[in-house]
């Protein structure tokens, strides 16, 4: 078979490695003074390597598939096989990291908070990490970073204590968090329809906050996408229904809306 690139859908060649891609940004990274901009492009790479570290997942950070900088973060790609290791412990001990950071900075260093989105599927790749890692699921995962619903939580979030917001795509809830090879439960994670502004693009995902907190008020309501074809699984094995996504309600809780024998979340109640 060939691995030369031919005609889409006249020829054939061989399929890309799948691999877990993780995309991360800075929030407001834009506001901050533009001499601070490279020294905070440099910075992101090292706190989320010093997680791997504390994870014991160095060498992985150390040997990816691909890495591309993207000056407010970066996306890189990793094997399919340590996906849930991406989701836990590395999205909490992430949080420590930040918080750890945020807490020892100086007064003239910028806050840095963190959007995370992690997805999986065939890219190509290079003998340069630098310039592989090209397809469909890294342009999603960085759509996914930039959708409203993870924008929308870490802006109403608490700065002084979230400092990392995560989405993930529904094949890695799926496959990774339903399926228990994660860590954490499914009710950790509140369904969303990741949709971007000026994008021809909206998927079902899932959000989570590994330290959520109050000032979550205010965030628009958020319309569902269509019912997916395959059911949802519920704690019993059987079949779960929802009937919407709800961020932000007058009692000041986020949550997925109603379930029925399912998911339920609320992050943040404001006392």
């Amino acid at each position: 078979m060939s691995t030369e690139t031919g005609t889409p859908y006249v020829t054939s060649e061989d399929l890309p490695p799948y691999r877990a891609v993780l995309a991360v940004d800075a929030k407001d990274f834009t506001k901050t003074p533009g001499r601070l901009h490279q020294s905070i492009s440099g910075l992101i790479p090292r706190l989320v390597g010093n997680a791997f570290t504390r994870i014991d997942q160095a060498r992985l950070w150390d040997e990816p598939a691909f890495f591309g900088p993207t000056g407010d973060g970066f996306a890189v790609g990793l094997p399919t096989h340590v996906l849930p290791y991406l989701i836990h412990p590395l999205l909490p001990e992430l949080q420590r990291v930040l918080g750890d950071y945020n807490n020892e900075r100086r007064a003239s260093e910028p806050l840095i908070r963190l959007r995370a989105s992690l997805n999986v599927g065939p890219v190509k790749e290079h003998e340069n990490p630098y310039l592989g890692g090209n397809g469909v699921a890294r342009n999603d995962t960085h759509r996914l970073l930039d959708s409203k619903p993870v924008r929308a939580i870490l802006a109403a979030a608490s700065p002084q204590v979230t400092f990392l917001a995560a989405i993930v795509s529904d094949r890695v809830y799926g496959d990774v968090v339903e399926q228990g090879y994660a860590g954490l439960h499914p009710d950790h994670f509140i369904e969303v329809p990741a949709v971007v502004d000026g994008k021809q693009f909206q998927q079902r995902a899932w959000l989570y906050l590994p330290q959520p907190s109050g000032n979550l008020l205010g965030i628009p309501d958020l319309t569902p996408p269509p019912a997916p074809d395959r059911p949802e699984r519920s704690d019993s094995g059987g079949a779960r229904e929802q009937s919407g996504v709800h961020i932000g309600t007058n009692s000041g809780l986020l949550s997925t809306g109603t379930n029925h024998g399912g998911m339920h979340q609320h992050l943040g109640e404001r006392r």
